[in-house]
Parts: C-alpha cells; structure tokens; sequence
C-alpha cells in the first residue's frame, strides 16, 4: 500500500479544481477526494471543513495573490486610489483569466445565483476591506452617522462594481477580453468622477459602451 503523501493548501485546491473540470461534479466525499489524491483525510480538513469552505477560499485566495503582486510594486505603492484600483483590477482579472474555465464552470449557468454569490463570500469580505483601506477622498458630511452610511454605500457600490465586471468578464469574447479592460477603465473613472461630482462626461461614456456592448451580445 503508497505511503500517504504530505500535501499543502495549494495543492489540495489544483486537485479540487482539476476534480470539478474533469467530472463537472464535486467529489463524492471527502474521504473518496483524499484517496484519489493519494493524501490522509485528516489533512484535508486541516484547511479546509468542507468542499463549500474550499471553494469560498479559493476566490479568496485569488484576490490574495493579486493583492500580494501589487504589494511588491514599488510603483504601485506611490498611487493614488484610483490608479491603485486600477491596478488591481488589472492584476485580479489576469489572475481570474489564467482560471477561467473554473471561474466559468463555477459561476455561469447556475440555477440558484445566491449559491454561487455564496462562493464569492470570503472574496466579498476582502475586497471591501480593500476599498475601506484605499482611503478615497469623498464628501465631508460632517456627521457620523451620514460618514458611516456614505463609506458603506461605497463598499457595497464597489462590490457591485465588480459582479458586474466579472459577468462582463465572463461573456467577453474579446481578443485577449480587451472589452473587459475598456469596462475597467470607464467604470473605475466613472465611479471616482461621481464621488469628485464631476460625472457627466465619464458616466455617459461608460452608458454608451454598456449599451452598445449590451446589444452587440443580444
């Protein structure tokens, strides 16, 4: 009988991943999951208390890894918030590419939305954090109940944001989803011209694409 094999976090998520795209199914157990991989049980609930936790990380680790190439950027670093964003669009979106068929296979076609919204849990919480810490400059209302209720409108609205670029994301059929990197750049200026109350011009330009991408889909 082969010796159980150690393995780490990142391994047991590529196995998990490959598992899905090569079965279209979540394993059948843990305990079946952990023998096809040649590993202990026990090792698997080291990370992770079930294949739903794993998956929740796994989007979680996605922002993780681009914060992480950001972070090492001493340009990066010298940015405002909005270039800042920018940046990690950019970055978090090459990252979802380079996974795209577990990214689809996850998220697209799902009879129940909020199941899959549910994987984006653990993603939600970080990227929101994210934009907490970006300290963008916005009105002083001089109140701190209105101030509490203004920054969590702009993590909530920023949250959205980014469902919506990853659904554009998903059905961009692009040339190396240039479309998607054209949404990036209008709906990031957009939403920093509307916070600066100078959003006429980028709001109606961003309108226009939406609109004109919208019915090229259909």
């Amino acid at each position: 009988m082969a010796k159980k094999k150690s393995i780490s976090q990142q391994e047991i998520i590529s196995a998990y991943m490959d598992y899905i795209l090569t079965h279209d199914e979540q394993p059948k157990s843990v305990y079946a999951f952990a023998k096809e991989n040649n590993m202990e049980e026990q090792k698997f609930y080291e990370f992770f208390t079930s294949f739903d936790s794993l998956e929740q990380s796994i989007f979680k680790i996605f922002f993780d890894n681009a914060h992480s190439v950001l972070e090492k950027s001493e340009d990066y670093l010298t940015f405002d918030a909005r270039n800042k964003l920018l940046s990690f669009y950019y970055t978090f979106f090459e990252i979802l590419t380079a996974n795209r068929s577990y990214v689809i296979h996850t998220l697209e076609g799902k009879k129940n939305s909020l199941k899959s919204l549910k994987k984006l849990v653990h993603l939600k919480k970080r990227f929101t954090n994210y934009i907490e810490h970006l300290n963008i400059k916005t009105i002083d209302l001089k109140q701190e109940q209105l101030t509490k209720v203004q920054n969590r409108s702009l993590k909530e609205t920023a949250w959205l944001q980014l469902l919506v670029t990853m659904k554009f994301w998903m059905e961009d059929t692009s040339t190396g989803f240039e479309k998607t990197d054209l949404l990036i750049e209008k709906s990031v200026r957009a939403s920093f011209d509307l916070i600066d109350t100078t959003p006429y011009k980028s709001l109606i330009d961003l309108g226009k694409f939406l609109y004109k991408e919208k019915m090229h889909m259909n």
